[in-house]
């Protein structure tokens, strides 16, 4: 047989060729554009034949009897067995001109191709869409009923049928498939469409919560899903009946069909995130009226807000119109055309994560962005404060190995000098690694540090806010001790502010910067004996909170690190920690080479907000807990001004050690 197909490079005309070639002595003629006429070899090895039985015919979609040359149209006439036009526009946000263009113009300069070759039998691959929003059940001897065709993609499909059904002289049959997904067998899908821009967002909740964990979701209307491959098996069956079916419709549809909610929550169970457990009907929605939806969303912050999260999850402009579809497909004549043939719609619930898993690893679109560190820093300034050793050393290290323009400050001029030897040998002989003394709670110091970066460099691209002093002791033995509250307030809250907000200007100019302020765990949990140390850190996540939302429209992010106990210099005096799980500082500095690839707003660990959340939902639980542990935890002899004498700790000390790993006791 000789066969003829449009779109026969797309997602489902590529593997209806395939099936078509598989019988003997098959021959497919192919509508190809002349400037797409690379992609022949990578096409005939895909279905495993010689050009001798896959043959292009170069033409284009948009003009008159395809713009085929008079040759072709000669050669071809008569010759042809079936002609499957499948060339459409098949996206929700293109625009309204290239649906015209392509789904109605193009369908009838298909039309009037297929009949100046006098093609035998013209399968138009038509869509559910062609019913638009109709209410209730839609049979496939319907047409004429269908109703809401408001969208360009409903409309389109819609007049692109009615194309083929009034001005289609040959023998014709249409088929429409529900929303069409990757294969069932192997996943295999090329963009991502219909239940897939949810993805993201079932990948979110993942990410963020257990699997255990119930979720309330929305129930919606009907959708209806099919894998490619079944809608490929059933055209190919149904098309060559032994009488094949003129003038009739089949839908290429699941007979069962799912809510919204459910598909949701058959995808959120593939993918191993929170299941669905109790559904809130999206129909409930519609009691707000319309002019009040108009206006909220004439106010620029609603907007924004809304954009923001729709990028975020990668979803459609349109997409939240269908989540209450409201039609239902009958399919008895599909049903009947299949019947002994073993081609059947297979149940959602059995192919879901072969889906998922595809979309994981092939189609993720975090997968086609450089999250890489080079591709963040690569270039550019980068000063990390307190970087002559600990978390700051460590993070400097990456930074320099992944080609940044390294700057470290700190003190000690002689610490100084050995760190850059140290990043040096770990990131290179090439490595632009700079070094400055300076003292962050000094206010001089600061100043001169800022003007010798605005000169040297024209100011940071990145700051990584890392130096900083703790103090471990209970405030009963600080009665006697402001000091120590003036002097973690003077460094960790004050020279941190004059550092970022002598860098502001710069980045503001140049409307991108980001700012990574190393915080504490011990601000989520409140952490007793840490009251100096835990009140300036919780004072610049209050400022960073405040900046971030002031500079959000100006390209400057800010992320905030509630790092949990890290072994680094700091820690050292207190030797309690000595037998306390703590983090290395390469892992800290993992940490925040997270924070400057992804700019997330806050990094913490779920102990940290569990913290939180304890304090905000049942803050006298919380201070029980917390005083335990202080009780459990002495201080050190030095905090009490005291020598000699190691500190005890009891079994349930020693315990609790090994259970909260990682948190500031």
């Amino acid at each position: 047989m000789h066969y003829f197909v449009t779109g026969a490079t797309g997602f489902i005309g590529k593997r209806l060729v395939k099936k078509l070639l598989e019988r003997r002595g098959a021959v497919v003629h192919f509508l190809l554009r002349k400037e797409s006429q690379a992609k022949v070899p990578e096409l005939l090895e895909f279905w495993g034949v010689s050009k001798a039985r896959a043959i292009p015919v170069y033409g284009d979609l948009t003009q008159r009897k395809l713009g085929v040359s008079a040759e072709d149209v000669k050669a071809l006439k008569g010759q042809i067995d079936h002609f499957y036009h499948l060339a459409a526009v098949y996206d929700l946000a293109a625009a309204s001109e290239t649906q015209v263009a392509v789904n109605i113009d193009g369908t009838r300069h298909t039309v009037e191709f297929a009949k100046a070759i006098e093609a035998a039998h013209f399968h138009h691959v038509s869509s559910i869409a062609a019913a638009g929003l109709y209410e209730g059940v839609f049979r496939e001897d319907m047409f004429e009923e269908a109703e809401n065709l408001d969208h360009p993609y409903f409309h389109t499909k819609h007049e692109s049928e009615k194309v083929v059904r009034k001005e289609c002289k040959l023998p014709w049959t249409v088929y429409r498939p529900a929303m069409v997904v990757g294969d069932s067998q192997t996943g295999e899908m090329d963009k991502i469409d219909g239940p897939y821009y949810f993805f993201k967002l079932i990948q979110r909740l993942r990410q963020l919560l257990p699997p255990w964990m119930p979720m309330v979701g929305l129930e919606g209307g009907r959708v209806n899903i099919v894998p490619v491959d079944f809608v490929v098996d059933a055209i190919d069956h149904i098309s060559h009946a032994k009488t094949p079916p003129t003038g009739k419709c089949f839908h290429l549809v699941d007979p069962k069909g799912y809510r919204v909610g459910d598909v949701l929550d058959i995808f959120s169970k593939a993918a191993h995130a929170p299941k669905m457990n109790v559904f809130v009907n999206a129909a409930l929605l519609g009691f707000i009226p319309k002019a009040v939806k108009k206006g909220m969303m004439a106010l620029a912050p609603v907007r924004r807000v809304r954009n923001a999260v729709m990028k975020d999850l990668g979803l459609p402009e349109d997409i939240l119109t269908f989540v209450n579809y409201p039609t239902r497909f009958d399919c008895r004549e599909t049903l009947a055309a299949l019947k002994g043939s073993g081609i059947a719609c297979p149940n959602l619930h059995d192919y879901a994560w072969v889906l998922w898993d595809y979309w994981e690893r092939h189609l993720d679109p975090d997968l086609f962005i450089d999250r890489s560190l080079q591709g963040a820093v690569g270039g550019k300034v980068v000063l990390v404060t307190g970087g002559s050793s600990g978390i700051g050393l460590a993070a400097a290290k990456k930074f320099a190995e992944a080609g940044a323009i390294t700057v470290i400050c700190a003190r000690d001029e002689a610490k100084l000098a050995e760190a850059k030897k140290e990043i040096v040998e770990f990131a290179g002989a090439d490595a632009q690694v700079h070094v400055y003394s300076a003292d962050i709670a000094d206010e001089a110091s600061c100043t001169q540090l800022v003007a010798w970066l605005n000169d040297e460099f024209g100011g940071v691209d990145v700051l990584i806010n890392n130096a900083g002093r703790s103090i471990r002791r209970a405030i009963e033995n600080s009665y006697d001790r402001f000091h120590d509250f003036e002097r973690t307030m003077q460094l960790n809250y004050f020279g941190c502010l004059r550092i970022t907000m002598g860098l502001l200007p710069g980045m503001v100019a140049k409307k991108k910067g980001h700012v990574v302020n190393i915080s504490s765990i011990g601000v989520l949990t409140n952490a007793p004996r840490f009251s100096a140390y835990v009140a300036s850190k919780a004072a610049l996540d209050a400022w960073t909170r405040c900046a971030s939302s002031e500079f959000a429209d100006v390209g400057v992010t800010f992320t905030t690190i509630n790092m949990p106990l890290v072994r680094t210099p700091m820690i050292a005096p207190t030797k309690i920690y000595n037998n306390v799980p703590t983090l290395a500082p390469e892992e800290a500095a993992d940490m925040i080479a997270q924070a400057v690839v992804h700019k997330p707003v806050r990094i913490a660990t779920r102990l940290g907000i569990l913290g939180q959340v304890l304090h905000a939902l049942v803050p006298r639980v919380a201070q029980i807990i917390m005083n335990t542990s202080f009780r459990m935890f002495p201080d050190s002899e030095a905090a009490k001004g005291e020598k000699g004498g190691k500190p005890q700790l009891s079994a349930e000390a020693i315990a609790l050690q090994q259970m909260m790993r990682g948190i500031h006791f």
